[in-house]
């Protein structure tokens, strides 16, 4: 199965906790630079979330933008089938999956049905494995194994 990453998202960390919609990433073992998750889990470091999320919200008439579930990467295809090992190439980049997003409480301040209807869809979490360190908006995303 192959798609195409949408978005890629840094949350800076400052005291707004900013985030900000980039056309790259760079990756290594420690997570996405410049992310204010950069060197704090390894199994948490890297969050994919599929356009697939937003489709459920909206079908459900729950409007939200891009970008509101915390993501790093948005992709067009859906890595929800995927179990902790498995892995996905980005361009030439290696990532591993490292466990299911679990829900937090964000996700009820922007609606309360939220976190139960992504209750399993809201994303994935991954590792960086090899490859380019740099990830570019656009670039073709396929799953490995599953």
């Amino acid at each position: 199965m192959t798609g195409t990453i949408k978005q890629l998202y840094i949350t800076h960390n400052n005291t707004a906790k900013t985030r900000q919609n980039v056309s790259s990433i760079f990756v290594d073992k420690f997570g996405i630079k410049g992310d204010k998750f950069y060197n704090k889990n390894q199994m948490r470091s890297i969050l994919i979330t599929s356009q697939e999320s937003y489709n459920l919200a909206l079908a459900n008439e729950i409007d939200i933008q891009d970008g509101s579930l915390g993501e790093n990467i948005l992709i067009d295809i859906s890595p929800y089938s995927l179990f902790q090992g498995d892995r996905i190439k980005i361009g030439t980049t290696i990532l591993e999956i490292t466990q299911n997003c679990t829900l937090c409480q964000g996700l009820a301040s922007i609606n309360s049905k939220l976190p139960k209807l992504l209750k399993n869809d809201r994303g994935i979490f991954a590792k960086y494995i090899e490859g380019s360190s740099e990830i570019l908006l656009g670039s073709r995303v396929q799953i490995l194994n599953s």
